[in-house]
């Protein structure tokens, strides 16, 4: 259901510094949620051993979190509704916090998923309420710059994350990637709570138990699916079939749900926004982009290229300069040039950047990697900030919030299925190119009996067969992460073709009917 309606006094009544305050709170919100999307990244082979968890098991701390903030986002619109933002706000940032001390003080692999969990239910709410307080806050020709902004948290929460978390994992422990989150908290509970204006609120709507049960059964049956497909040697196994089933009806009755029911919590008027549906489309695959390359990066630099876990997040570091600088320059552009011509070169951007990984070898230069990173930041910037602009130029006020929760939902999910999709096809693309390789090793190959080949890998040698097999392992992992980069390339390329259903927003006289969120 869409959200209520706003205060009505326009944007110019608001004092600048008090609407700059919770400009930074909304800001600090977004930055925490989309910060520990990735954070953990880095530290994953520390955590692993602390939580006798083997390889596959430890990426639950990753899913997990993306997932449950995935199903919780859908209700954000009503819950804002029913209770206030301001409430909600608060109460998200809260639990938030909290659950992020809880998973630092974790002590087991069940504890952590659990916390975890809990971390992305109350973290779910914090980018669709940060997003939908600033487009309320900034009137329509500074919205640009606003979510330029606000998008600058969202984006380089999930790239700097690995850096960051690198960082303190090499400087302190892999628990201080959960407490950093405690002093930001603080004070972005501190600044709403006394600065944010609370709104109307309609204790008379009724939540819908049934559209949320559904999505959330099709959402979490999906994410298993893929998550234990490779463990389970996919369709072979009955569990999936089960969840690939149960993921299915779930979403099919969500759909069917939302158009017949009286009052759906997401208001099928939102899927008539030509503008909006294609935008989601582009988000979907952004999202999988965003946070698929950090998950492959990190353990790339790490176990193929050699690099500790602190200088592995430094190098990935610039792809957050990127799109920082990009968002910059596209918040100021973007009421005046072609929004959409905005896009297809940062689209342009990332696919080249994905393109030029297809050629990596785990000793390319740092010079290499640092230029590629910066470019696809700088990709991610120039589509996300006219994206959110289009997106949402012809969208009816009333749905605001809704838009921004499904917009929210539609990358989380598409960061989880990127995700799992590229853990189990780097698995088994590298068992499949390792049985490949593993043909030519024999005693008739006649580049194995001389030379250096012989002195290193002379298959009569136990040890050095030993070798031959873990050099073999090693080049199957090099083609298999080059094989996810080229289907991270061919998802961005063809959302290029959505541009051509997008309008440009026409240009809005004046902000005096603009909503605004304080008195």
């Amino acid at each position: 259901m869409g959200s209520t309606s706003l205060a009505s006094n326009p944007p110019a009544a608001t004092a600048g510094g008090t609407r700059t305050i919770i400009t930074v709170c909304a800001m600090v919100a977004t930055l925490m949620q989309a910060l520990d999307a990735t954070i953990a990244n880095v530290a994953l082979p520390y955590m692993q051993g602390s939580l006798s968890a083997t390889a596959d098991q430890i990426t639950w701390v990753l899913t997990s979190y993306i997932v449950a903030a995935a199903i919780m986002t859908a209700p954000v619109g009503w819950l804002s509704a029913r209770f206030g933002r301001k409430n909600v706000f608060i109460v998200s940032l809260v639990g938030f916090t909290v659950a992020s001390m809880l998973c630092g003080i974790a002590q087991s692999l069940a504890e952590m998923v659990v916390f975890r969990l809990a971390q992305g239910v109350f973290g779910a709410a914090l980018v669709p309420l940060s997003q939908a307080t600033m487009l309320d806050l900034y009137p329509p020709e500074q919205r640009g710059q606003a979510m330029a902004i606000w998008g600058m948290g969202v984006m380089l929460g999930p790239i700097l994350g690995p850096t960051l978390g690198g960082w303190l994992t090499d400087a302190y422990n892999w628990r201080f990637v959960f407490y950093v989150n405690l002093p930001f908290g603080i004070l972005a509970i501190a600044g709403l709570a006394i600065f944010l204006k609370d709104e109307n609120r309609n204790a008379e709507l009724r939540f819908d138990w049934i559209g949320f049960g559904v999505l959330a059964l099709g959402i979490g049956a999906l994410q298993m699916m893929l998550d234990r497909g490779e463990q389970k040697d996919w369709f072979g196994s009955t569990e999936i079939i089960a969840e690939t089933v149960l993921a299915g009806l779930g979403l099919y009755l969500f759909a069917v749900h939302m158009m017949t029911a009286e009052k759906p919590f997401l208001s099928p008027r939102l899927f008539k926004d030509r503008n909006f549906v294609a935008g989601l489309v582009v988000m979907f695959a952004i999202g999988m982009v965003l946070l698929a390359t950090s998950a492959l990066l990190a353990p790339y630099l790490q176990n193929l290229g050699g690099y500790p876990v602190k200088t592995a997040g430094l190098l990935m570091a610039p792809r957050g300069f990127g799109t920082m600088l990009a968002m910059m320059i596209s918040g100021r552009i973007v009421s005046k040039a072609e929004p959409r011509l905005v896009m297809l070169f940062g689209l342009g951007l990332i696919s080249w950047s994905l393109w030029d990984m297809t050629g990596w070898t785990p000793d390319v230069a740092r010079f290499e990697l640092i230029t590629n990173s910066m470019v696809q930041g700088a990709g991610l910037g120039f589509v996300f900030t006219p994206l959110t602009v289009v997106a949402f130029a012809t969208l009816p006020a009333e749905l605001r919030t809704d838009g921004t929760a499904l917009f929210s939902l539609v990358r989380n999910v598409g960061s989880a299925i990127g995700v799992s999709v590229t853990s189990f096809l780097l698995a088994q693309n590298t068992q499949i190119m390792h049985a490949a390789l593993a043909e030519h090793v024999n005693p008739f190959n006649r580049m194995l009996q001389f030379g250096g080949a012989y002195q290193f890998w002379n298959i009569a040698n136990p040890q050095s067969l030993v070798a031959l097999n873990a050099e073999i392992t090693r080049q199957s992992t090099i083609i298999a992460y080059v094989d996810d980069f080229k289907l991270m390339m061919l998802v961005t390329l063809p959302t290029a073709l959505l541009l051509l259903l997008m309008s440009a927003p026409k240009a809005q006289p004046g902000a005096a009917s603009h909503a605004e969120v304080l008195d």
